[in-house]
């Protein structure tokens, strides 16, 4: 799997703000800004990126996804620091 093909999965099941990947294929890193994301604690927004994946996480495709979630105002916070 592609960086591509990943943030297009992702961004098809989350409407996003801003979305970054790294990564080798398999193993991935994702900095993620979601309006979704508000209100929400730290396990409920990495489940919500986790059900965008669906089978993919389950077949292996990708095996593991490193995240930092962000709201779009803490992501403002994070840019003014």
């Amino acid at each position: 799997m592609t960086a591509d093909e990943l943030k297009h999965t992702i961004t098809q099941g989350l409407p996003c703000q801003h979305i970054t990947l790294e990564g080798d294929g398999r193993h991935w890193y994702a900095t993620i800004v979601s309006a979704e994301f508000e209100g929400c604690r730290l396990i409920k927004r990495h489940q919500k990126v986790y059900a965008t994946l669906g089978e993919k996480i389950k077949t292996d495709e990708v095996h593991a996804l490193s995240m930092k979630t962000f709201t779009p105002a803490e992501w403002a916070q994070q840019a003014e620091a």
